[in-house]
């Protein structure tokens, strides 16, 4: 009986520089990198590779990934943001009830992490490292602005912010199911997402019923002047 040989990575091959402009530079950066963050993660030693295969210079490096592989994840993280939002941009979005777009927006998100699983699994943990977590805030942030804006938000009052934190906590909840969903199609991706829109529906309905039923109340300065004024 024979032992089967261990895997090895295959040798990187030089690639030839892309056009020269900061936006194609960084996406060819990127892609070279991409392919062996599962073995080794976002480590300024993949990026530094990465830029040899890319055709690129140390000082361009150092302007277009200042922080080094944590930029590295940036760039990750807008990709996949930029591209969700092209894909979102020729659905007709409009015609459909916005739980439908915010699970559509989640979905594509995710669909177009599938084919970088682990590398999304090695960004989130990467992510919650302690010097790490107020990037994570802000790419979080970025993600979830670009669906509320892409499915056709337009608040600019509280509802704002509020959207955007909903939106967090349903988005972060999914991602960490679906990096252990191992469902035929990840329908139990699906079905979470699906339960927790729900939850964040029927409360925002509760919190509809209780201002209806509350708007002729006194406000609390009418109480404490002694009655709600005539």
């Amino acid at each position: 009986m024979t032992t089967a040989e261990p895997k090895t990575r295959k040798p990187r091959a030089r690639r030839k520089p892309p056009a020269d402009d900061d936006a194609s530079l960084k996406a060819a950066v990127l892609e070279a990198a991409l392919p062996h963050v599962p073995f080794d993660g976002f480590t300024d030693k993949v990026l530094a590779e990465a830029a040899v295969e890319a055709g690129l210079d140390k000082i361009t490096l150092a302007r277009l990934f200042p922080e080094g592989s944590l930029s590295l994840v940036e760039a990750f993280s807008d990709g996949i943001d930029a591209e969700m939002e092209k894909r979102l941009a020729k659905l007709k979005l409009a015609q459909i009830k916005i739980r439908d777009r915010i699970r559509t927006a989640v979905l594509t998100r995710l669909e177009l992490l599938v084919a970088h699983k682990e590398a999304a699994r090695r960004a989130a943990a990467f992510l919650t490292l302690p010097p790490h977590v107020a990037m994570g805030a802000k790419l979080l942030y970025r993600t979830v602005d670009t669906i509320w804006r892409a499915i056709g938000d337009t608040s600019t009052d509280f509802n704002f912010y509020t959207k955007r934190a909903i939106l967090a906590a349903v988005y972060s909840a999914t991602l960490v199911r679906w990096f252990t969903d191992d469902s035929e199609g990840e329908t139990a991706t699906q079905e979470f997402l699906a339960h927790r829109i729900d939850n964040v529906m029927q409360f925002e309905k509760l919190k509809a019923d209780i201002r209806e039923r509350t708007k002729s109340w006194p406000s609390f300065a009418d109480i404490m002047r002694g009655g709600k004024q005539a």
